[in-house]
């Protein structure tokens, strides 16, 4: 009679092999999270930026003058840059691993990570 089928072998052979490439696949799992979070804040800073760079550039179209920055990221200055910060974290993104201190951003992603980033009203900068 003829039988088809796995030995018992077989299948303990191909469950260790199973085995092996799971645990090998941990690690890089893990680094997806962390380079995920670092992602993620680092996509909330450019957007940033990018508000600051284009309240500027409308001022300067505006005035006609060399432009001006927002004195804040969370107050509305001539209809424009309305809540820069806010609105970069409003929805969808709506993150709670944002806080504000003053003029001080803090990203804690719970973790490792923890940056912590400051506008100056005078350059416009935000580092």
């Amino acid at each position: 009679m003829n039988k088809k089928g796995f030995t018992l072998i077989e299948l303990i052979l191909v469950i260790a092999i199973l085995g092996i490439l799971a645990v090998s696949a941990i690690p890089n799992f893990i680094d997806l999270s962390t380079s995920a979070n670092e992602s993620a804040r680092d996509g909330v800073v450019g957007a940033v930026r990018s508000a600051i760079a284009l309240y500027r550039a409308n001022d300067m179209v505006t005035s006609g003058g060399a432009g001006s920055y927002p004195a804040t990221l969370d107050a509305q200055a001539n209809g424009v840059c309305a809540t820069c910060f806010g609105s970069v974290l409003a929805t969808p993104l709506n993150d709670s691993k944002w806080s504000k201190a003053g003029l001080a951003y803090t990203f804690t992603d719970g973790g490792s990570i923890t940056n912590t980033y400051t506008y100056a009203p005078a350059a416009g900068t935000f580092q």
